[in-house]
């Protein structure tokens, strides 16, 4: 089971890897569920973990709130991009809905070409999709190259013990198509249950270690 564990800026970064992790998902302002870090931390956090045998997963989003962004709001997650890209980052997080709850398809073809072969992940504005279309979206994400989901199974306020019987949905919808990494309060406590109830390869989280 590989813990993908999510940080804020370098800060805790040595003493992560130190403990055996192997990928980070690299955030500013975890506080409002994370941010675009700035170009230094970047760069230096991207080196840092690449001497360390560790891969790393820029979130790219530009502010807390929700997932609808305007047209500005875009072209700034695009240079970002193009700067994970440049900075050798391997893997990129980010996710554009319309005000319905529906993805935003235009923005995410053009977000999927700008990450010009890294790693895509969809990130928990997954959730914010209804149920009932989140399957279409999963077949929506996985034919436009996205690698994997990061979802919790439901509003971050549910506990994961309650969001677990539709994550093994989403897991068996996925199948074949994309990974479905769970993440939102999974801890090291129950890091392994979970994995194992999921049949995943990976968990996500902040207290993993």
């Amino acid at each position: 089971m590989l813990k993908e564990v999510a940080l804020e800026n370098f800060t805790d970064l040595p003493a992560t890897l130190a403990a055996g992790v192997h990928r980070v998902e690299l955030n500013d302002n975890l506080a409002v569920g994370g941010t675009t870090v700035s170009k230094g931390v970047m760069a230096e956090a991207t080196a840092y973990a690449h001497d360390h045998d560790a891969s790393v997963v820029a979130m790219i989003r530009p502010r807390g709130g929700d997932f609808v962004y305007h047209d500005l709001e875009l072209k700034i997650m695009e240079a970002d991009l193009f700067e994970a890209q440049a900075q050798g980052v391997d893997a990129v997080a980010f996710g554009v809905l319309t005000a319905s709850g529906a993805l935003d398809e235009d923005a995410m073809e053009n977000l999927i070409a700008a990450a010009g072969g890294m790693t895509v992940v969809m990130h928990m504005a997954f959730d914010a999709i209804p149920d009932s279309a989140q399957p279409a979206a999963i077949d929506w994400l996985a034919a436009h190259g996205v690698s994997r989901i990061l979802t919790h199974g439901g509003p971050l306020s549910q506990p994961i013990a309650e969001t677990l019987p539709h994550l093994q949905e989403l897991v068996a919808a996925a199948a074949g198509k994309l990974e479905i990494l769970p993440g939102g309060g999974i801890t090291a406590a129950n890091a392994a249950p979970i994995a194992e109830q999921l049949g995943v390869p990976a968990v996500h989280g902040t207290h993993l270690l």
